[in-house]
């Protein structure tokens, strides 16, 4: 086991250091490579051969750098390193404007890294466009589902209560409106809205019981008083 791991450690700093070397070589030098890879038909002995006259003994590349040159062509189709990506367009122009405009009349609930990604703006830049054109963020709302049967209850209890304060005026007064609300006693943690800033994870856990302690509150609304009733 030793002995493999001791493997896999060489082989992975061996492809570490190539990266290193071939990363060294100008986008000239890796032209003349592939230039003259082509004109030996793919031979990279031939290639290396090649190459003497234009190195000296001490930076000539060797084979294992020819086979990797061209297999990073092969496979990026380019001799020019990508490693550091270009930066996002920052640009507040009427342009720009017009294009935040159509998307999010497209899709107003895209995120705005997703759809700075799209239209390869800084998200802080699109930030800003919004503002320009006076868009606010909104949250969605909660509500109860209706059921299909339930327009026709309320339409029924409204026709019932109509009745009732034609036959006694201040029946509305008699009406009791009621709800309840759990309060958990374990101080509850929304771990969406806490963040630890910190040089290195400090891995803060919090217990929760599998059944945690909570208290039900009951009340209840009419025009005499509120009735109250916690258990």
């Amino acid at each position: 086991m030793a002995t493999y791991l001791t493997a896999v450690k060489l082989f992975i700093l061996s492809s570490l250091v190539w990266q290193f070397i071939l990363n060294r070589l100008t986008p000239e030098q890796r032209f003349q490579i592939v230039q003259f890879y082509l004109e030996n038909n793919g031979s990279v002995r031939n290639t290396y051969r090649a190459l003497r006259p234009f190195y000296r003994p001490q930076n000539h590349p060797s084979e294992q750098l020819i086979r990797l040159t061209m297999e990073r062509f092969r496979t990026t189709f380019t001799l020019i390193d990508n490693s550091h990506p270009q930066r996002l367009r920052t640009v507040r122009t009427e342009e720009a404007i017009a294009t935040v405009e159509r998307s999010i009349e497209k899709d107003p609930n895209e995120s705005i890294r997703h759809r700075a990604q799209e239209l390869d703006l800084c998200p802080s830049t699109l930030w800003n466009l919004k503002k320009d054109l006076g868009l606010r963020a909104y949250k969605i709302q909660l509500v109860q589902e209706l059921k299909p049967n339930d327009h026709q209850a309320r339409r029924r209890f409204v026709e019932w209560a109509q009745n009732e304060i034609a036959v006694v005026p201040d029946f509305h007064k008699r009406i009791l409106f009621s709800d309840e609300a759990h309060f958990w006693l374990n101080g509850y943690v929304n771990k969406q809205n806490c963040r630890i800033w910190s040089e290195a994870n400090p891995q803060v856990y919090v217990e929760t019981p599998l059944h945690p302690q909570k208290r039900t509150v009951w009340c209840a609304l009419w025009a005499g008083r509120i009735l109250l009733q916690k258990r």
